[in-house]
């Protein structure tokens, strides 16, 4: 099952406390806090789980069904972005939303480069049209 990036975050997020806590880790080297705030985490995690129980939902879905859920997602995902100043996803999360929601669909049994292909595009572009981040 593909990992949500915001599960990896808040693993983070926690062995950084444990770091500041135990001492091993000094205030001023904590970043993970700044990178992501609570809200960020809870809200990408919120809208992951939307997209997961969506994918799931659909029975031989039509490639538009597959691309309206991936538009779905990635519109929710630009205004969690949106609201946490536009900074909330750097070059490597973008990266690994786009791979989770590549290896949600694989898992649910689409054929994402073929999908792609289908639609004019290459298999990491299927998110392009809608995304800011």
């Amino acid at each position: 099952m593909a990992e949500k990036p915001s599960d990896l975050w808040r693993r983070r997020l926690a062995e950084e406390a444990t770091g500041i806590a135990t001492g091993t880790l000094a205030p001023e080297h904590a970043y993970t806090t700044q990178l992501f705030p609570e809200s960020l985490v809870t809200a990408t995690g919120t809208t992951l789980d939307s997209f997961e129980t969506g994918i799931r939902t659909l029975s031989a879905p039509s490639d538009d069904e597959i691309l309206v859920a991936v538009q779905r997602v990635v519109l929710a995902l630009n205004a969690v972005n949106e609201a946490h100043g536009g900074v909330g996803y750097e070059t490597v999360e973008r990266e690994m939303l786009c791979e989770y929601i590549d290896q949600t669909l694989t898992e649910n049994g689409v054929d994402v480069a073929a999908l792609a292909e289908r639609n004019g595009l290459e298999r990491y572009e299927i998110t392009d049209e809608w995304r800011e981040w």
